[in-house]
């Protein structure tokens, strides 16, 4: 049926769902429909762990991750190192990592990075804590998990600088080859980067 307009409950859940990042309109259409189709199993639970995290998922004033808890649960952990601090640019990049269990310290979330394009600069993200984090005895090291883009390393750069007068070793994540991956199908920057990146055998 051509020129046909849906409810106006049913325009507010595709106008919401449409901004999420990765869904356009066309696809929120799509993802209502679906969830119009399986109410019980998906709509209903759907809206109840929305409610349930709107009122208790906070931010951790200490790093900067979502959790029920704050401070969350990784920064109350007494078995993680207190001495490094692991910056990353967003949550998503601390859950990442979590998954790997490849970080035994504590994090700091910048909340993205410096873009001269975006209007972002040092303010707008949380270096001033990490600065007041690393000026602290116990912290030895600061490893940059940061993105290997432009604004990326930009930003590596700058909280460099702002730390150099902290008692505080200063460590990127090496960017390269990825596990199982193949050369013919990298890019020349990720070759170049492992190459650069090279160590001892």
């Amino acid at each position: 049926m051509s020129g046909h307009k849906a409810g106006a409950e049913i325009e507010a859940l595709i106008q919401i769902l449409s901004r999420l990042p990765g869904l356009g309109p066309r696809s929120a259409r799509r993802a209502t429909l679906h969830l119009l189709k399986k109410k019980e199993q998906l709509l209903r639970p759907l809206g109840r762990a929305c409610e349930e995290a709107a009122e208790k998922i906070q931010t951790c004033n200490q790093c900067g991750n979502l959790d029920i808890s704050d401070p969350c649960g990784i920064c109350n952990n007494p078995k993680r190192a207190s001495e490094v601090i692991c910056v990353v640019e967003h949550v998503a990049d601390l859950w990442a990592l979590e998954r790997a269990s490849a970080i035994k310290g504590r994090y700091l979330v910048l909340g993205g990075t410096l873009s001269a394009l975006d209007g972002i600069g040092p303010d707008q993200l949380n270096i001033k804590k990490l600065v007041e984090r690393a000026e602290k005895v116990e912290i030895k090291e600061i490893l940059l998990a940061l993105n290997a883009t432009i604004d990326g390393q930009t930003t590596a750069h700058y909280i460099t600088d702002a730390l150099e007068y902290c008692d505080v070793e200063v460590t990127m994540l090496a960017h390269g080859v990825p596990v199982g991956g193949e050369l013919d199908y990298l890019d020349e920057g990720t070759l170049s980067a492992a190459v650069k990146a090279r160590k001892p055998f």
